[in-house]
């Protein structure tokens, strides 16, 4: 026989053996659609990967598209792509409410909470329900216009369509279960670390787990792309994805078209490429709070810790009290839980109320609980700002919880946010109403699980200055109390409420009793006329901002526009999106009147020309906004000279391809 053939035969085996390595080894990236991936392990069956689109939206924070239409709709993120591969601007596809910075640089910006960590830049979100439970192996998202904004991929325990519970689903830690570590008696020599107690203690069987996180990112150019990140294994079974964008960097609104979940039904073994350690054996602190916060998990700790006493305390023993709150008051809440672990001292100051007068649970919104609210009661009694927004959800947070702690601690509460809260209903309303007397802002921004009667119980605050009410089911005859006992307010957003059915006696209403208004959100009402704004432009004459994006009823004709601008001298921003009966005069009356403006909207108007938009940018000299999209006498030639002449404003000019 030649020589040849058992060199050939032993290459023969060495490539089969390659084969088999790889498809054992193979990475996410490398599983095809469906394409079956044999497992390392004879006895485990051929696992297929299931490729499957959306089948419901069910939560998000907010969208561009009106309640009850599909355009522009979180809706349009349901099934098979509408516009991918194509790019620009498409009515079939999901648009949050917001891009940029500018909707914090306007009169009716808020001031950010301190000791947001920095690992959580989250703005808005949306929750995707799939047909069945996957092992995930890969996330497509196809985006369709200006991409680069989502910053977090997390999937969940809980199945949507199940009536049952979910499963216990036991964590990556060495402890499986809360039980687990009722026992376990801590000291300084022997803390866990903040991941095993997060992933230990968290409440319930309900649990969220991070896919990917990244900080956002800036993206040349608007064309489309399928982005699949690289996503980490998970050892339950899901069918309930949430996305987490932010649009801060963004140039124009982000367009996603359609999500695309890869998964296997059985749990994949970790492929070499990936790791070969046992993830249980793993003591993880790096990178902790890219995984959620536990603050009952912490609470927990502090009922059993055992702390060390020590002679003395070194060289905080020579700091006074003072300068010790001050260093403290730099750290987030995860590393004030950690520090707390360590001794008496810093566990006293880890512990006192002044460090907890700002708090922002937002962070966190995967991991609070009743039993978290319950343990930060004492920390709490002196606490002024509140952010709860989008904690709670699934039945994390009782009515109960919710209230027992407002019971204890809304004393002092001058600012309450609670956006996406739908553990709320009356009786929460009632007890921030009666519990809350100094209150001032409240933000129940998509609160849409709210029963309409339940907005009544507001009108009893009546130091309110701000309120947002965007997509909540607040009726005209609460919100006619509220303005006629809320007369402090300064800040008002009524964006999507659909249930308002006369907006002409809402605006004179305001125009009547809130005098002191400063901006005020209309987008999308369906039915306001000159009328009302005659009324709103005669009576609150300090308005800086105001939102009267997609309000079909007004026209120009009426002189409507005009009035506002000789009304309004003091206005900064003002938003007439798809307006098209905005023409020349009522562009060459702001830039007469209010040389203030900073932030102007026009898209889609057909009959305002270069000529009284060169008037408008050399009157208004602070302008650095001027959205002049779909504005069919302003080309992308005019765009370019007027850009020339103003550097210093941004002028987006946007189109279909």
């Amino acid at each position: 026989m030649s020589p040849v053939f058992p060199m050939l035969t032993v290459l023969s085996m060495f490539y089969y053996m390659c084969l088999r390595r790889r498809a054992r080894t193979a990475t996410r990236g490398e599983m095809n659609s469906r394409r079956a991936i044999e497992s390392n392990t004879r006895a485990l069956p051929i696992n297929v990967e299931i490729v499957q689109y959306a089948k419901e939206v069910l939560d998000f924070s907010s969208h561009y598209g009106s309640e009850n239409s599909m355009s522009y709709t979180m809706w349009n993120l349901a099934g098979i792509p509408n516009v991918y591969p194509s790019s620009g601007d498409f009515t079939q596809t999901a648009v949050f409410r917001t891009y940029g910075t500018w909707w914090d640089r306007c009169p009716s910006a808020r001031l950010p909470f301190k000791r947001t960590p920095s690992t959580f830049c989250s703005q808005d979100y949306v929750e995707l329900a799939f047909e069945e439970p996957v092992y995930p192996t890969a996330v497509h998202i196809l985006e369709t216009y200006h991409p680069g904004a989502v910053v977090r991929i997390l999937a969940c325990s809980a199945n949507p369509y199940s009536q049952n519970p979910p499963a216990e689903v036991r964590p990556f830690g060495k402890f499986g279960r809360a039980e687990d570590l009722r026992n376990v008696r801590l000291d300084s020599s022997r803390l866990l670390s903040w991941r095993q107690v997060s992933l230990s203690l968290t409440g319930g069987n309900l649990r969220w787990e991070i896919l990917w996180s990244e900080a956002p990112t800036k993206v040349n150019g608007p064309q489309a792309r399928q982005f699949t990140p690289c996503i980490k294994q998970i050892n339950f079974p899901t069918n309930l994805i949430r996305l987490e964008v932010n649009s801060s960097l963004l140039d124009y609104y982000t367009e996603l078209d359609a999500v695309v979940l890869h998964g296997v039904k059985e749990r994949p073994v970790l492929s070499l490429k990936t790791s070969m350690i046992d993830m249980n054996d793993i003591d993880e602190d790096e990178d902790e709070e890219k995984y959620g916060c536990g603050m009952d998990t912490l609470n927990k700790q502090f009922s059993i810790v055992t702390l060390r006493e020590w002679p003395t305390n070194g060289y905080f023993d020579k700091l006074p009290y003072e300068l010790i709150q001050l260093i403290l008051s730099h750290l987030t809440v995860p590393d004030l839980c950690r520090l707390a672990q360590t001794c008496k001292l810093l566990y006293q100051h880890c512990c006192d109320p002044l460090q907890y007068i700002h708090l922002s649970l937002q962070p966190y919104w995967a991991r609070i609980n009743d039993t978290s609210l319950e343990y930060l009661q004492s920390r709490c009694t002196l606490i002024q700002w509140l952010n709860l927004s989008w904690t709670g959800n699934r039945g994390a947070i009782s009515v109960s919880g919710f209230s027992r702690f407002l019971k204890v601690c809304g004393s002092e509460l001058v600012r309450l946010e609670l956006s996406c809260g739908h553990f709320l209903n009356e009786a929460c309303l009632e007890v921030i109403t009666e519990m809350c007397p100094n209150l001032q802002e409240l933000n129940l921004s998509s609160c849409d699980k709210i029963p309409p009667q339940a907005f009544n119980h507001i009108a009893k605050v009546g130091s309110l200055k701000r309120l947002i009410l965007y997509r909540t089911k607040v009726e005209q005859t609460a919100l006619l109390s509220i303005l006629n006992f809320c007369s402090e307010l300064q800040h008002l957003s009524l964006g999507s409420c659909v249930m308002i059915e006369d907006y002409d006696l809402i605006a004179s209403m305001m125009g009547a009793k809130c005098k002191k208004l400063r901006s005020l959100d209309l987008w999308r009402c369906k039915n306001i006329t000159e009328s009302g704004i005659a009324e709103l432009a005669s009576g609150c004459q300090l308005l800086e901002e105001l939102d009267l994006g997609w309000c079909p009823t007004l026209q120009s004709s009426t002189g409507c526009f005009t009035n506002l601008a000789r009304k309004l001298p003091n206005l900064q921003k003002l938003f007439l999106t798809a307006n098209r009966s905005v023409c020349d005069t009522d562009i060459e009356e702001l830039a007469a009147n209010c040389t203030h403006l900073r932030q102007l909207d026009i898209l889609g108007t057909r009959m305002v020309s270069p000529a009284s938009l060169r008037k408008l940018l050399e009157s208004c000299k602070d302008l650095s906004l001027l959205d002049v999209s779909f504005c069919s006498q302003i080309d992308n030639r005019v765009v370019l000279e007027l850009n020339a002449s103003f550097p210093n404003v941004f002028i987006k000019k946007s189109f279909t391809q």
